[in-house]
């Protein structure tokens, strides 16, 4: 088991892989997610970030490196773990990062996100991680206490164009208000060198999924290469 501040040590400087399958894919598998996931920790990712509750529980047996848990879910703008109790299904699955919705848009069930993430620290002592689509987002975020903050929605919650590549302005911005949760980059990071950037920006840690986990969309950019030349 580790510790909160083991786990920050862990993540911070480090790549994070998130792996994820869509609905109706063939690789739609908690088994198969906890293999790819296993695959990226032996490739030298520091930690995994892992969807919905089976998924976790997989992957939680098939690595021990700290995983970074979500659950998306329902049709409303917050979808990524839009609830307390969806929070609270994915810390008891064996994740050691609740990652949720860190906008400032309304939660499905009521609750302010300082509620959210005041109950889930006092219940399950989880770290949370707050996924944010701008630098109000994060001011918010961390005025209610989360521990890590996101670009993950950058581009998304319609209130900043969305980047063809990571969003590195948003970072800087981030990063110079100097809010005090650890500063992760995700969104469209699709090569080592988008990595790199984010680092360079200001982040702490990044996370990769697509261009590492997803082999619909890899194999859709080489098709496109081929057939544009």
């Amino acid at each position: 088991m580790f510790t909160r501040q083991e786990i920050l040590d862990t993540l911070r400087g480090r790549l994070i892989v998130s792996a994820q399958a869509y609905p109706g894919e063939p690789m739609r598998d908690p088994r198969t997610m906890a293999q790819v996931a296993a695959s990226a920790v032996r490739g030298g990712a520091a930690a995994v970030r892992i969807q919905g509750i089976s998924d976790i529980q997989a992957t939680r047996s098939a690595v021990e490196t700290p995983i970074i848990g979500l659950w998306k879910d329902g049709s409303s703008d917050v979808v990524i773990t839009p609830t307390y109790q969806h929070a609270h299904a994915v810390a008891l699955a064996g994740a050691h990062v609740v990652a949720l919705d860190g906008t400032r848009r309304a939660r499905p069930d009521g609750l302010t996100l300082l509620q959210t993430i005041a109950r889930l620290h006092a219940e399950t002592n989880s770290l949370v991680m707050a996924d944010c689509g701008s630098l109000e987002d994060a001011r918010g975020a961390a005025k209610a206490g989360a521990d890590l903050i996101g670009t993950t929605l950058a581009g998304y919650s319609g209130e900043r164009p969305k980047t063809t590549g990571p969003d590195l302005e948003l970072l800087a911005e981030i990063r110079a208000a100097e809010l005090g949760p650890m500063l992760i980059a995700e969104g469209r990071i699709h090569s080592p060198a988008d990595a790199a950037a984010t680092l360079t920006a200001g982040a702490e840690a990044v996370v990769v999924g697509t261009a590492i986990t997803h082999p619909t969309t890899i194999t859709s950019w080489f098709v496109d290469a081929c057939e544009s030349r």
